[in-house]
């Protein structure tokens, strides 16, 4: 093992979550009319930028914690709590009926390959991200408990 204090190479984990979230955070703060939503309706663009803030919240987490060492219990809540938001996201997704009036062609269509089914994999290999950082830096935390020497 490296270094218990410099991060492990697996969290740029925490990357993936903002680069998964921000960008629809900003548009849904800043622009939620214009997102490409069916039947939109003032109470889901209050929700929409509500949810926003607190996405682009989750990110500032992410960036921060990207750095920290593996084993502070600190990393480990956001990381687990993020490994939850992107399951249930993704069992959500996976699960609703079409929103999004967009298409990636006939063919896609063919194999229910949708913008709503394609957005909830990435959403299940953010989850199954963080569900192996969590899992890959197990020793980082049984050596802090132990102070144990990493070899």
């Amino acid at each position: 093992m490296s270094n218990p204090a410099a991060p492990h190479p697996i969290s740029s984990v925490f990357l993936l979550h903002v680069a998964l979230e921000l960008p629809f955070a900003i548009q849904g703060l800043f622009m939620a009319e214009q997102l490409p939503f069916i039947e939109m309706t003032n109470t889901t663009l209050v929700i929409t930028k509500i949810y926003a803030a607190l996405s682009i919240g989750t990110c500032v987490g992410a960036v921060l914690c990207r750095g920290l060492p593996e084993f502070l219990p600190g990393k480990r809540a956001m990381a687990l709590s993020l490994l939850v938001y992107h399951a249930i996201v993704a069992a959500v997704l996976m699960g609703c009926p079409r929103f999004v009036p967009f298409s990636f062609g006939v063919m896609a269509e063919q194999f229910t390959i949708t913008p709503e089914r394609s957005y909830a994999v990435l959403h299940g290999l953010a989850a199954l991200g963080f569900a192996g950082w969590w899992q890959l830096t197990l020793p980082y935390v049984e050596a802090a408990k132990g102070n144990l020497k990493f070899q």
